[in-house]
């Protein structure tokens, strides 16, 4: 019998989700509310995203941890409540996208689409229609793509700062590596937005930080010394990475996340933020990104980067 790829069912709290899965043995969990990623699973089902113990799945909170949407506003960038609202959503199953320009030869996928209600265009006066594609690939990789498009009637154009807010999970945040950031400029949100230029070496963790890069490479890599494992971040039109472990004081006045947890994650999100992009009515923009989890190759004792960033 063949395996089910797409299962639509209940999640916690009797909300809606989608379950997507890939023959080899990965998965992935969609709630329909935030059309928010809430697992991502290996061949082996072992979880690779980071999901609070704490986190509330009851509208209108956001879920704490996964994949949330921000839009159309990243964190404070802007008039709207922080990270927008198409995180607090329910979306709905788009039965008729149009066509996908996709090589992927996937059979597990869903495709969301999100309309403002009257009380959204009361707070954010624009029409958009916002598709949303999660797609897992035969080798475990996860896709999320992303399409916006002014439907505005008025003429007016409009502008929005976008992320996807990845939680990944990790054995120890002292323990961790992301290379494909060295020398570039940031700002820092811990400095007013202050402008800085980021060192030669790789990052490492050893107190908060929250920071958005700039102008960064189409592929980031996260290194997991302890769990041999190495995440790669390819994305497409957005050229932002924010970085972001709230360390173990601002984790305590977070109530949605456990006091110890932010040892186990780290965000790394593919973002349009520092130059917001801005539709004409009947313009789309596409924002994507794909995730994949690899063993770490050892090279001398030292996790070699370029085995992976070269891939």
């Amino acid at each position: 019998m063949e395996k089910v790829h797409v299962e639509h069912c209940k999640g916690t709290n009797g909300l809606d989700k989608v379950v997507l899965r890939e023959i080899r043995g990965s998965s992935a969990e969609v709630y329909l509310y935030g059309a928010h990623v809430t697992s991502w699973k290996n061949d082996y089902g072992e979880e690779l995203l980071f999901v609070s113990n704490k986190a509330i799945f009851k509208p209108p909170k956001a879920i704490r941890g996964g994949i949330p949407i921000c839009f159309p506003q990243f964190s404070s960038h802007g008039s709207l409540d922080q990270h927008g609202f198409a995180r607090n959503r329910v979306w709905s199953i788009d039965s008729d996208p149009p066509p996908f320009p996709t090589s992927s030869s996937s059979k597990a996928f869903v495709d969301l689409i999100l309309k403002p209600s009257d009380d959204d265009l009361k707070i954010w006066p624009h029409s958009f229609e916002f598709r949303l594609r999660i797609t897992l690939g035969p080798g475990g990789d996860l896709m999320l793509t992303s399409r916006i498009r002014n439907t505005n009637t008025d003429g007016k154009p409009f502008t929005f700062t976008f992320a996807y807010h990845t939680y990944f999970s990790v054995s120890d945040i002292s323990e961790v590596r992301v290379e494909g950031l060295e020398t570039l400029d940031y700002l820092d949100n811990l400095q007013n937005k202050e402008r800085f230029t980021e060192q030669g070496d790789a990052l490492t963790f050893e107190s908060e930080v929250d920071k958005i890069y700039l102008s960064t490479p189409t592929k980031i890599a996260i290194l997991d010394h302890e769990k041999k494992r190495t995440f790669v971040i390819r994305k497409d039109g957005l050229p932002d990475a924010v970085v972001w472990n709230p360390w173990d004081k601002r984790a305590k006045a977070i109530v949605d996340l456990g006091d110890e947890e932010y040892k186990h994650m780290l965000c790394v999100e593919a973002a349009a933020v520092e130059k917001p992009i801005t539709l004409k009515p009947g313009e789309e923009w596409r924002g994507r990104q794909e995730l994949s989890a690899v063993p770490s190759s050892y090279c001398s004792g030292q996790l070699d980067p370029r085995r992976v960033l070269g891939s």
